[in-house]
């Protein structure tokens, strides 16, 4: 639905650009080299000597509220990422048809109610109806509201799982690619699926499982260790990582023959892509570079 009426919107924007935008007068008072509009005689006197003139008058534009909200709701359907190409194709045509002659200023949806229509804007009543429901519902706030709402819960630990894989097959260090989601039989009866391998590509080898555990505890948990380990042997890899959202206090490096089980962190509390530059230089200290 959201994608269906933001088409909408966009083409009844185009088809009122094509008739011309509602314009209005507005009043502005500038220093002119030329009189326009009322001269304020009290500035003239004072400053005899300035050939520039304080003058009052109002000029026509089509830089109004009525077309600056229409300008920033596509500004927001656009940034939200939520309509498919082909509307999101339609949404910039009519976001650029507006560009050139509105400024671009925010708007609440309480700016779309009460406002006056009439016959020469009357279609804008429709058009503010529509940016009303796009600013109320484009995204979600953290603080208290007066609307109510249906409860939901978002999985934070699948979430930061898809985040650092792909943010990993994106930035893949040289030497080597990214698998998600490998499944592993322990026995006939049960089976496991680990987030990420990292591969080399010459030998075509798992070089580093990695799981990662959205919590923040103290030190890593035994439990978490025992599963990255049995990770490891299942795909026969010699590097074992855990990656967590924030340090530890104490962080895990130990070896267990050839197996070596480290604890890292891409942290979420700063800049995204300068923590994943530190988790892969942590990850990967003598190897690391980037393209």
């Amino acid at each position: 639905m959201y994608e269906r009426l933001a088409n909408i919107l966009a083409q009844q924007i185009l088809e009122r650009c094509r008739k011309g935008l509602y314009r209005n007068y507005l009043s502005k008072t500038e220093r002119l080299a030329y009189i326009r509009g009322r001269v304020d005689l009290r500035s003239a006197l004072q400053k005899p000597w300035d050939v520039k003139l304080k003058c009052h008058y109002h000029e026509q534009t089509g830089d109004i509220e009525d077309n600056q909200i229409l300008a920033w709701t596509l500004f927001m359907i656009g940034r939200s990422g939520l309509c498919g190409e082909s509307v999101s194709s339609t949404v910039r045509k009519a976001f650029h048809a507006l560009q050139g002659f509105v400024t671009l200023t925010s708007f609440k949806p309480e700016a779309c109610i009460d406002r006056t229509y009439h016959r020469l804007n009357q279609d804008y009543q429709l058009l503010h109806a529509l940016c009303r429901f796009f600013l109320y519902n484009t995204g979600p706030s953290h603080e208290k509201g007066d609307r109510e709402m249906l409860p939901f819960l978002i999985d934070m630990a699948s979430l930061y799982e898809q985040f650092v894989a792909q943010w990993l097959k994106t930035n893949t260090p040289k030497g080597f690619f990214v698998k998600k989601k490998h499944r592993v039989t322990h026995d006939q009866n049960y089976s496991d699926r680990i987030d990420l391998l990292l591969y080399d590509i010459e030998t075509g080898k798992v070089q580093y499982v990695i799981d990662t555990k959205y919590k923040n505890p103290d030190r890593v948990a035994s439990s978490d260790r025992h599963q990255i380990v049995a990770y490891a042997n299942a795909v026969k890899c010699n590097n074992a990582i855990l990656v967590y959202p924030q340090h530890l206090n104490h962080r895990l490096d130990i070896k267990n023959g050839d197996l070596r089980v480290r604890s890292l962190s891409f942290s979420l509390n700063d800049d995204l892509n300068e923590a994943g530059k530190i988790f892969l230089t942590s990850l990967l200290p003598s190897t690391v570079s980037y393209s």
